[in-house]
């Protein structure tokens, strides 16, 4: 029937007009590594793009993409007019929970996802191949973990992969520096500074990344959720790195929202932000150690004796780590009794304990909020860096500790809580109690905070007309239109 039509298209103008109108366009296809971490970032890019009249198309599984928009915060995709969403199936994977005491805090149990997402490869391919016929050009920006999924893009004559880089320029740099075995010097006293990848990761995990490095060579170049003012440094040094192939270097971040202006009734706002509308300006310290990480119950009660000591007064959000195979109903499953026997009480008027998914991006854009007790995973440290609220850092694994030093040390804008040195041990109340009074309350924090809000500022005044970011995204939606 279809070759029929299209043998009898010289009747209708209007069919070849509408024919030549969809040659003439541009798809893009985003294609997130299934953790929340990574599926947050490339929705908030979508949402960028999408800005420029480009339709956008969201691929992962159903349970991916639902977690994905229902945890989304500062706009609504359901009302993004150019956003799609595919839902491919994968097969059967095993789905545990973190264990809270293992010595080594990555998230191994995310690892039979992990490889399940290996699947999205044929479904991906069929969908990209079904859009190279309608679309005059198709993009596909893919995490760099999901490299191999993506593979098959050079078959397609119209189509081209970019990669996405999930961490910081900094960690990024630092990885391929040592991988080509530190071709050039670099600052010698921050070379004190890092930390080895020791503990970072998993066995299974490091041969897992090292194996998607193999595609890497297949994409047509690499973004980052970074900021020229904040890493100019690191982007310039892995420009400089992969000079000879002649790929180019887009600095497209923060994607995250940067002005909260959505203005929901206060029925529909979270709880804590109603509370922290009754807080001083600056005075609440956000705790919070991502989607990855599930505290040991000793730890727990040192960080809650710790907060009663400091006196600061807080939003923690206690939860477990998710587990692979995210549903709303266990988005707030949490190990009971782990708090000490009546803290909650009695610090009832100085701090709110949140055990389900809370709205990070509102917590750090208010006003009350002035610190931020966090594991440096990279989605956070570029909230707090675009919010202008500075870190107090506590790195659990992956890139983690690297972004810390970033932080702390070649930023200025934070101070170490947790220092990787002793990560074997339980970090104590008095510890925390320090780090607290520091940051909240003496001038060595207020020095810090005034820095991390000039950071903020100008980071957000780079997304203008104008400014650094916003330069980067228009070479970008204008290399990809071309």
């Amino acid at each position: 029937m279809a070759t029929n039509r299209r043998s009898s298209d010289h009747h209708h103008p209007h069919q070849q007009n509408q024919r030549d109108q969809n040659e003439s366009t541009l798809a893009v296809v985003m294609v997130p590594l299934p953790a929340q971490g990574h599926l947050n970032q490339l929705l908030h890019l979508s949402r960028l793009i999408a800005a420029h009249n480009i339709p956008i198309h969201y691929v992962c599984t159903a349970t991916h993409i639902h977690q994905a928009k229902h945890r989304i915060h500062g706009w609504d995709p359901r009302a993004a007019t150019n956003l799609h969403f595919h839902e491919f199936p994968i097969p059967e994977f095993e789905s545990s929970s973190l264990n809270p005491n293992a010595t080594n805090k990555f998230p191994s149990h995310l690892q039979p996802l992990f490889e399940a997402a290996a699947h999205l490869r044929q479904p991906l391919t069929a969908f990209l191949r079904s859009l190279s016929h309608t679309s005059h050009r198709v993009v596909v920006i893919h995490d760099s973990l999901m490299s191999s999924v993506v593979q098959d893009v050079v078959s397609i004559p119209n189509a081209e992969s970019y990669i996405f880089h999930s961490i910081s320029a900094f960690a990024i740099f630092l990885y391929f520096w040592e991988e080509l075995g530190k071709p050039f010097p670099i600052d010698e006293e921050l070379l004190q500074e890092i930390p080895s990848l020791e503990d970072c990761f998993t066995t299974e995990f490091m041969d897992f990344i090292v194996s998607e490095e193999n595609y890497i060579g297949l994409c047509s170049g690499s973004l980052y959720n970074a900021s020229r003012v904040v890493e100019g440094k690191y982007i310039n040094l892995l420009e400089k790195m992969s000079e000879h192939e002649n790929k180019k270097h887009w600095a497209i971040g923060p994607f995250n929202p940067v002005e909260m202006t959505e203005k929901k009734p206060d029925e529909l706002r979270h709880e804590c932000l109603r509370w922290l509308d009754k807080q001083e300006p600056k005075s609440v310290v956000f705790i919070s150690f991502g989607t990855t990480t599930s505290l040991p119950d000793e730890q727990i009660k040192q960080l809650a004796m710790g907060l009663e000591e400091s006196k600061v007064k807080f939003i923690w959000v206690l939860r477990d780590a998710d587990r692979a195979d995210f549903n709303t109903e266990n988005d707030h499953e949490m190990r009971k009794n782990e708090l000490p026997t009546g803290f909650e009480d009695g610090v009832k008027e100085g701090g709110i304990i949140v055990r389900n998914w809370a709205p990070q991006l509102e917590i750090l854009g208010h006003y009350a909020t002035g610190g931020f007790l966090s594991h440096c995973g990279w989605n956070s440290c570029m909230e707090s860096i675009s919010m202008g609220v500075p870190i107090a850092a506590w790195p659990m694994h992956s890139d983690q500790p690297r972004n810390a030093v970033l932080m702390t040390k070649v930023l200025k804008i934070g101070i170490v809580v947790k220092d990787w040195g002793r990560r074997g041990e339980i970090v104590t109340s008095i510890t925390i109690s320090g780090a607290l009074k520091r940051l909240m309350g003496s001038e060595e924090g207020e020095q810090i905070r005034r820095r991390a809000e000039e950071l903020g500022g100008a980071v957000r005044k780079a997304m203008l007309e104008g400014g650094a970011t916003r330069m980067e995204m228009d070479s970008f939606v204008a290399h990809i239109s071309r």
